[in-house]
């Protein structure tokens, strides 16, 4: 079946941070980090579908310890780390997603594996089992930094934090896909936005992923509202402008990144320092 090229188009972002005022040595690493990964994204991009190149994109944020997601995900109020993710095809608006996994070295590989199943969200024991279950090893992705945190209980601005990646393929294919670590020391059970629409939504039109708190995107329903808006005939800048106002009357906190289906991308965030990096055959990355 003949099918229109579209420039292959990449954009992640590693979450908030508020070191970028006061710590260059942390903001150049990040800096460096994202260069490098969306440098590898693209590179998979262009044999790979979109579907594909957001898990395995997603997959080297986990892997970061600089990002809040995977290996270096907060540690919760009970001293232990749980993660959630998910993943959303455009093209076949399939939606799949982990909540509050433990010991697993990329929650967005399950998330992964989930697509093709009919039950495709699970919480908490269920999505454990499931990923043993499917050859997931048991991996700790505490980091010797998250313990340090957790014992002093620091401030907010170091708890936000997601990754996640939105990408256009060859064939005009949208797909987006979102991990956290959580925000630090919440309550066991806690859900985030990132295992739901809320925070990770694509459609044939345009593909979001968000950062910031969960419990404001998620009572905003950012993601699918920008898609929703896009898919009726707003451009990508307006609709996301738009519903990042919606969250003023309650001063909500997030970021976003996003691609539409005819090549447009877009990021922005209702407090500084959202990390971004763009590749679009040139890379663009936050500063």
């Amino acid at each position: 079946m003949p099918y229109k090229k579209t420039i292959m188009k990449i954009i992640i972002h590693g979450g908030f941070f508020s070191e970028s005022k006061t710590n260059q040595e942390v903001k150049q690493a990040k800096q460096e980090a994202l260069r490098e990964i969306v440098q590898l994204g693209h590179k998979y991009l262009e044999s790979h579908t979109a579907v594909e190149t957001v898990v395995y994109t997603v997959c080297l944020l986990e892997d970061c310890d600089l990002f809040n997601a995977g290996t270096g995900s907060q540690i919760q109020s009970d001293g232990k780390i749980r993660m959630s993710a998910s993943l959303m095809n455009g093209k076949t608006m399939q939606f799949s997603g982990v909540i509050n996994i433990e010991n697993i070295r990329n929650p967005i590989r399950v998330a992964e594996k989930l697509l093709t199943m009919e039950d495709k969200v699970l919480s908490g024991r269920g999505a454990q089992e499931f990923a043993r279950e499917n050859g997931f090893k048991h991996y700790n992705p505490e980091i010797p930094q998250r313990r340090h945190e957790y014992e002093k209980k620091l401030s907010d601005s170091i708890r936000l934090g997601t990754v996640g990646c939105v990408a256009l393929d060859i064939y005009g294919d949208l797909a987006a896909a979102t991990s956290t670590g959580g925000k630090g020391f919440e309550i066991p059970g806690r859900v985030s936005d990132s295992a739901t629409a809320a925070g990770n939504y694509v459609n044939e039109c345009a593909g979001i992923s968000c950062t910031g708190v969960g419990e404001d995107i998620v009572s905003g329903a950012v993601a699918p509202k920008i898609v929703t808006r896009v898919t009726d005939g707003m451009n990508l800048q307006l609709a996301t402008m738009k519903t990042l106002n919606e969250l003023k009357p309650f001063n909500g906190f997030a970021g976003v990144i996003g691609i539409s289906a005819n090549g447009d991308t877009y990021h922005a965030d209702t407090h500084p320092y959202m990390v971004w990096a763009l590749h679009d055959g040139e890379i663009e990355i936050f500063n």
